[in-house]
This record gives C-alpha cells, sequence and structure tokens, in this order.
C-alpha cells in the first residue's frame, strides 16, 4: 500500500487540479494487472457535497417557488418573480468573477440567501403594485393605461425608500466582513459576496424592471385611452 501525498499552490482550484492530475496518470502510466489506483483527500468531501447541492438548490427553487405561488396565488405572478432570479444573480456572479473566487459550497450557500432575500422584496414590491391598482379601481379612476401607469408609479415609489434603506443595510452590514483578514475570513467572504453583489442588482430589478412587467400584465384588459362619455340623443 503505497500513498503519493500532494500539495498544490494556494490560488489553484481543487477540482480544476485534480481533473487534469488524472487525465495526465490516465495518459501516462500503465497501471499493471492486480493494482488500482484511489484518489482521496479533500475532493472526496468536495464530491459528497457536490452531490447534496444538485439535490438541494433545486429544490431550493422548488421551495421559492411554492412559497411565492402560496403567497401570491398567482401561477404568473410567482413565475414572473422567479424568472428574475437569473438577472438578480447577475451582480454576485460578476463580483465572484472580479474577485476570482471560484464557485464553491461558500459560495452557495450565500447565493441560496440571495434568492430568499431577492424573493421576498419582490412579492412584496409586487403586492404594492397590486394593492395600489386595486384603490385605483375602487375609487373608479382605473379606466386607460394612463391610470394603469399612475396607480403603478404610486406602488411603485411608495417602497423606493424601503428596498434602498434594506440595500444600504444589507451592503453596510457585509463591509467589516469583505474586508476582514482573520481566521476564517476566506470562508466568510466567499459567504458574503454573493449577497454584497447581488443586493444591488436585485434592488434593480424590483424596482425598475417589475414595473414595466407589470404593466404589460395588465394593460391588456384597459384601452389605451380614457371612453369618452355617451352622448344624450336629441330627438328632433
Amino acid at each position: 500500500n503505497a500513498w503519493v501525498y500532494v500539495d498544490i499552490e494556494s490560488d489553484l482550484d481543487l477540482g480544476s487540479y485534480l481533473e487534469s492530475a488524472r487525465q495526465a496518470v490516465e495518459r501516462e502510466v500503465d497501471i499493471p494487472t492486480g493494482y488500482s489506483l484511489t484518489w482521496s483527500g479533500q475532493f472526496e468531501s468536495m464530491q459528497r457535497v457536490d452531490e447534496r447541492l444538485r439535490v438541494l438548490i433545486p429544490l431550493t427553487f422548488v421551495i421559492v417557488f411554492m412559497v411565492l405561488l402560496l403567497a401570491s396565488h398567482s401561477w404568473l405572478t410567482a413565475l414572473f418573480v422567479l424568472a428574475g432570479l437569473p438577472c438578480a444573480a447577475s451582480g454576485s456572479l460578476a463580483l465572484l468573477a472580479l474577485l476570482d473566487y471560484n464557485l464553491s459550497v461558500a459560495t452557495w450557500v450565500g447565493s441560496i440567501a440571495l434568492a430568499g432575500l431577492y424573493a421576498e422584496t419582490a412579492i412584496v414590491f409586487w403586492f404594492y403594485l397590486d394593492n395600489s391598482c386595486a384603490e385605483y379601481r375602487k375609487r373608479g379612476r382605473l379606466t386607460n393605461r394612463g391610470d394603469l401607469i399612475e396607480a403603478i408609479r404610486d406602488g411603485a415609489t411608495s417602497r423606493v425608500r424601503p428596498i434602498a434603506m434594506t440595500v444600504a443595510t444589507d451592503i453596510l452590514g457585509l463591509v467589516p466582513i469583505m474586508a476582514s483578514t482573520g481566521t476564517g475570513a476566506d470562508l466568510m467572504k466567499r459567504i458574503a459576496t454573493p449577497l454584497f453583489g447581488g443586493v444591488a442588482t436585485s434592488a434593480f430589478l424590483v424596482l425598475i424592471v417589475f414595473p414595466v412587467l407589470y404593466y404589460f400584465r395588465a394593460a391588456r384588459s384597459l384601452p389605451a385611452e380614457a371612453r369618452p362619455a355617451p352622448r344624450p340623443e336629441v330627438l328632433p
């Protein structure tokens, strides 16, 4: 029984090294009959976690979708919110690439946390748009698409300050983690990076894109202009 210990450079991705090492061994080494070769070490934990993540990440999306469906009682609304998740995560991916962080368990944990934060912000924002339009309809002021735009504007502007405060609080709270250098800082940075990069893009998506999507969804049942009042019939 022989062991070969390998210590790779700190800036080298373990998964990429292992894949290239396996290919090199298969290409260069002829294993005699009766001998076996086994790769062991940290990557085994990575493989186990990877198998779990392949189940947990789709399960997370399913749970988020079910929560959205129960909260909104609308398949279309839940699909709208869930479809925006990749766009909301674009800031996370950009910051991970900028910092040269590889995808890992820690980054996936941060991404799942971002998904929950985005879903909560998005569904509350959608409710405010619904309530604003319902209030306009109750007052008889939702008769055309111009009225719809005003209703959407009123509902959206009431959420600008709370969402901006949420983004500012999250970013300020994550700055000490992003700037830390002590023990465990590498792990915590990789958890915080998806949140740090994604809260701004998710807020942009909710505040800028969602009102447009809501308009196109609700405008189909409304005329472009106000209907003129019927003229009284004049008898000769």
